[in-house]
């Protein structure tokens, strides 16, 4: 069945009360069975299992995975096999779909413990009690939950932003659960075929697995550079190219990825990227401002130097951007609250999803006392004063238009640049104190995160008709269920010997050194922040308003998005150009193919999301699978 959306034109001129209207009279299912009983407890086994692949992940990269596609096709495959086998009834769509909320927020919960409880406990030299990080990774978490919901109707009710993560799960949901139709069968099909290509290119990309079973000669290289870099040396002032992060790689999940932003996204993260690592990052490499590291005589830069200078000047832009985009339509935001207070038979009801939507009054409550209950924990745990506690709440509410406008557009949430604003931001109201600097970044960008992540997993809700207030229920279970799981398994792997053994080759901890170091430089005081890097900020605030003003002046027509230039500050070059590789592969397709009865237009075209859905599902599955392998089988040879 095909998904029913707005047309662009539909989605720039029409109000919202016209879109939510349009969506409850053509996808809202009513009282489906959604959170079940089964689907629950499915979604909090899956997503504990899946948040462990994480922790192995994030240990070695810094990174964490989405996991709701993967979970979907999980369960999926489950249910059908015990269907089968004896008679049970196979998973429903929505219940999938509620599943997939609880997963996906389970697989999140693992970022503190590899970020910054990770460095709290690296700057401190010992260990935090195991019910203290549980209890701190919950409170934040629902108080995301709570800051996000607000936001839900300007992001995905009213300017409809495509999650591409969350657009992805839903594609994949309705092409298995209604393949029975011609339409359905043929995206399946799709799906199947470009996941299984997905997944082989997985497979041959691990050499120690290729080298196990004697096909090393098989084995695919992860970058395509590497016979130039036989020939010669391409630089940019004396420095590598990919001491840049300048270097092709053979990530189809990034393309796919890139595919479901589109090709505006694509551009904007390509210009992004080349500004960045192609032109700013030489000139201040030169200059001295970005350091690298030097071994055996050779000077090593790479992403991680380039970005600890590079992300003032992108978040800059992020934050200017998302915050003008913001108040250039404040109606959407305000209207969500009028009708919380009235009373009585005669205040008319003007909201149509009032009975599907989470109520306001949750959040009008919830906040003050989810946000207290932080406060207070951030004073127990880690003596944060009651003034520097309190002040990160409403921060929370600017970092998360922020991570929302990012996880809008690329499905990639600036954990690590939001946390590093609040640390800037405490740097000058808390000079020298290293623990308030690294736990009110935790409260910011985690709740942020957990907020982003919430509306990711919306999404595919609102594609194929679900309840919203059950997703977020669905959520806090998901929440529940990562932390409970992950912590232990955390504790026992990294720190069974001490906080000592969180920095080791096998498992660097990539993502809490880098929140370490901001925070010691910071604490140290402002003055060792490179002078270019606050002009950075400043020109990249700049150009993050000029940006917006631009594309609220076009009405949307605009294609470059300053989120989406400023977001190349924070990834590598690599990832920016695979995402574009992939955006334009398929504009392209979308020019050569204009013919309606033409089977490129029919077959690729009209079928791009299950398309790019597939490539993520295959390569998501088989490489946590590959890391499994890596990690435990060939963990002796």
């Amino acid at each position: 069945m095909a998904i029913k959306q707005l047309t662009e034109e539909q989605i720039r001129t029409w109000t919202l009360e016209q879109k939510d209207r349009w969506w409850r009279d053509n996808v809202y299912r009513g009282d489906t069975p959604q959170l079940t009983l089964r689907a629950a407890l499915m979604g909090m086994g899956l997503g504990g299992v899946l948040s462990l692949t994480n922790l192995y992940v994030g240990a070695k990269t810094g990174w964490t995975l989405g996991v709701g596609i993967t979970s979907v096709v999980l369960a999926f495959a489950l249910f059908k096999a015990m269907s089968r086998l004896g008679g049970m009834r196979e998973f429903s769509l929505l219940e999938n779909n509620a599943m997939q909320s609880i997963a996906t927020s389970a697989g999140y919960m693992t970022s503190p413990l590899i970020s910054s409880l990770a460095a709290y406990m690296l700057v401190t030299n010992a260990v935090l009690p195991i019910h203290v990080a549980m209890a701190w990774m919950i409170a934040i978490a629902v108080l995301g939950v709570l800051f996000a919901f607000p936001l839900k109707r300007r992001f995905i009710n009213d300017e409809q932003h495509p999650f591409p993560e969350g657009r992805a799960a839903g594609i994949v949901m309705d092409a298995l659960h209604a393949g029975d139709a011609a339409a359905g069968m043929l995206k399946a099909k799709l799906l199947v075929i470009t996941g299984i290509v997905s997944a082989g290119v997985k497979i041959l990309q691990s050499h120690a697995l290729m080298a196990k079973a004697h096909l090393g000669a098989l084995a695919i290289p992860e970058f395509l550079d590497d016979w130039i870099y036989r020939l010669c040396t391409p630089a940019i002032k004396g420095v590598p190219l990919r001491e840049l992060t300048v270097r092709p790689d053979t990530d189809l999940v990034m393309m796919a990825a890139g595919g479901l932003m589109g090709i505006r996204t694509g551009v904007s993260l390509l210009i992004g990227a080349v500004l960045n690592y192609l032109v700013v990052a030489p000139v201040f490499i030169a200059c001295g401002d970005i350091q690298g590291r030097t071994v055996e005589g050779i000077t090593h830069y790479g992403f991680k130097a380039i970005t600890t200078w590079a992300l003032w000047g992108g978040v800059a832009m992020m934050t200017t951007a998302s915050l003008f985009a913001f108040f250039a339509k404040p109606q959407i935001l305000l209207s969500a609250f009028r009708g919380l207070f009235r009373r009585g038979p005669r205040q008319p009801e003007t909201d149509v999803l009032a009975d599907v939507e989470l109520p306001m009054r949750v959040f009008v409550v919830g906040i003050p006392l989810a946000g207290l209950t932080v406060v207070m924990l951030a004073h127990l745990f880690f003596q944060v004063s009651f003034a520097m506690g309190a002040l990160a709440i409403p921060l929370i509410f600017l970092f998360t238009l922020i991570g929302v406008n990012s996880t809008a557009l690329t499905s990639i949430t600036p954990l690590g640049a939001m946390g590093k604003l609040t640390q800037l931001t405490y740097g000058v109201l808390a000079p020298g104190n290293i623990v308030t600097n690294l736990a009110t970044a935790s409260i910011t960008a985690e709740a942020a995160s957990n907020a982003s992540n919430l509306l990711m997993n919306i999404k595919p809700g609102y594609m194929l008709g679900a309840k919203p207030r059950l997703q977020a229920i669905g959520h806090v279970l998901g929440i529940l269920a990562g932390a409970i799981v992950a912590t232990p398994i955390f504790y026992l792997a990294f720190l069974s010997q001490g906080p000592a053994q969180l920095l080791s080759d096998t498992y660097p901890m990539p993502a809490a050194t880098v929140w370490r170091a901001v925070a010691e430089l910071l604490t140290q005081g402002l003055d060792k922040l490179p002078v270019s890097a606050r002009w950075a900020a400043l020109y990249g605030g700049l150009a993050g308003i000029l940006l917006e003003t631009v594309r609220v002046a076009t009405r949307g027509r605009f294609w470059l998005s300053g989120v989406g230039i400023g977001l190349a500050a924070v990834i590598p070059f690599n990832n920016c150009f695979a995402m574009f590789l992939g955006s334009f592969a398929f504009w392209l397709a979308g020019r050569i193919f204009r013919r309606d009865d033409s089977a490129g237009r029919k077959v690729i075209v009209e079928n791009q999301e299950p398309i790019c859905a597939g490539l993520i599902a295959g390569g998501a599955i088989m490489g946590i699978l590959v890391i499994l392998l890596e990690n435990f089988l060939l963990r002796g040879d």
